[in-house]
């Protein structure tokens, strides 16, 4: 029989349990648990919820745990997407799933099992089948393999624990939420040939013969030669004003990553973020309104000490230019991710939040919410001062042969349309990656403006 590590629920994770409800439906709650059940109680109110189905799948790090699904509608319960609901852990569900007992309700279901495993990523600690840049792949989830990746469960669950409460306690208004959307773009290549070496000038040029890109390979040598001072407009990659007028358009604010150090000179970039044309980037940017962040190097998810030194790097310089921000948030390179170590270097580094946890491999809700919330270490059982903004798609996902391989734009814009449409219906917020350095031709930049 093989032996999971367990991760159990402890008070700390209680009391993190307690201030995920309190943010999602307003007022305090108390959440206790006995030896097999959890019991919700509503601050100064009468009567429990009780969840009388804890199941031990969600306190380990792994993804064959059994499935089902729940048919919420079938039981005189609303859907907020429609269909059934996902249910992980469990092999069959009793009908009723929900009962009312004079001073209480019952839910067969152990939602604050589900909330924990997904949104603390139990799932993924300590995990050994990872891919070739070390992250836990979607291929390996047990979202992906039960097909409900595309669904935000633990949302999903929320939602119909927020009718519970409202037939439990009539006169409780549950807060509301209105949809955002929350664009990001890694700066990887702010220029393709400004920053290059002779030979990848020279590669890069070849390949854009290659392609029948003349222009841009002609251009080549003399935007290397005048990146001195500031990004030259023909670049490209320097789709940087591009991508503000088009979030200015729709009211949006813009974050754009930086990577500041390099600890792999194969894969981090080739720009220095001290360099004059970066710096006057930095203040374009940050003169428009929007927003600049961190991007940690390649090897930075298992340095705290590395992770650490670039925002001290980004923070200073962005105070030396004048730049002033009340939060500082941003997202591993290549979506690198070691589960609780990396969220912990960046509570540690003194970053607001976090928007690493997507999968690269295939879009959808890798921590089952598209809500941000409040980081937790469940090895050390412990509330963390960062954030968790839930990546929900990244356009390299969809268009990467290694990936989801999406050769037709109106493919590509179904599948953007979808995650956008299930995040309104939550009322959540659609988390999008986009790379400056990938709209350089027409059919992206028509799929692009199709996410507003």
């Amino acid at each position: 029989m093989r032996v999971y590590n367990k991760y159990p629920i402890t008070d700390s994770v209680l009391r993190w349990l307690e201030t995920i409800l309190a943010e999602r439906f307003g007022h305090t709650w108390h959440l206790s648990r006995g030896e097999h059940h959890f019991i919700l109680r509503l601050g100064g109110a009468e009567g429990t919820i009780v969840f009388d189905s804890m199941q031990d799948y969600f306190t380990e790090a792994r993804s064959d745990l059994p499935f089902s699904q729940w048919d919420a509608v079938h039981e005189s319960w609303q859907s907020v997407l429609g269909g059934p609901l996902p249910a992980p852990g469990v092999a069959d569900l009793p009908t009723p799933l929900i009962e009312s007992r004079r001073a209480e309700y019952v839910i067969h279901y152990d939602i604050f099992g589900l909330i924990y495993w997904m949104l603390a990523r139990v799932e993924e600690i300590g995990r050994t089948d990872l891919d070739k840049h070390g992250r836990f792949p979607a291929t390996s989830s047990h979202a992906l393999k039960h097909g409900y990746l595309d669904h935000p469960v633990v949302d999903e669950w929320l939602h119909v624990l927020g009718q519970v409460i409202q037939r439990h306690w009539p006169g409780v208004v549950i807060k509301r939420h209105a949809y955002q959307m929350q664009l990001s773009h890694d700066v990887d290549r702010p220029s393709r040939y400004g920053f290059a070496s002779t030979i990848n000038l020279l590669r890069r040029m070849v390949g854009d013969f290659s392609r029948g890109d003349l222009f841009y390979a002609l251009a080549g040598p003399w935007v290397r030669l005048n990146t001195k001072l500031s990004l030259q407009p023909v670049d490209p990659f320097n789709t940087f004003n591009w991508i503000m007028d088009q979030s200015e358009k729709h009211g949006v604010t813009s974050a754009f990553y930086f990577i500041c150090g390099c600890t792999c000179d194969k894969l981090d970039a080739e720009y220095d973020i001290e360099h004059p044309a970066i710096r006057k980037l930095l203040r374009q940017i940050y003169n428009r309104g929007h927003e600049i962040g961190l991007h940690p190097s390649y090897n930075t998810y298992k340095d705290p000490a590395a992770l650490k030194f670039e925002a001290d790097q980004l923070r200073r310089i962005c105070s030396e230019e004048g730049i002033q921000q009340d939060a500082w948030g941003g997202r591993m390179h290549y979506l690198r991710w070691a589960q609780p170590a990396t969220l912990r270097a960046w509570s540690d580094a003194g970053m607001t939040y976090d928007s690493t946890l997507g999968y690269a491999d295939h879009a959808g809700f890798r921590c089952g919410t598209c809500f941000d919330y409040a980081g937790f270490d469940a090895t050390q059982s412990e509330i963390l001062s960062v954030r968790v903004r839930p990546l929900i798609l990244m356009e390299v996902s969809l268009f990467c042969d290694s990936y989801m391989r999406i050769n037709q734009a109106s493919d590509a814009i179904d599948i953007i349309s979808n995650m956008k449409n299930t995040c309104k219906l939550i009322g959540g917020n659609f988390t999008l990656l986009w790379h400056n350095s990938d709209l350089f031709s027409h059919t992206k930049k028509g799929i692009y403006n199709t996410i507003f």
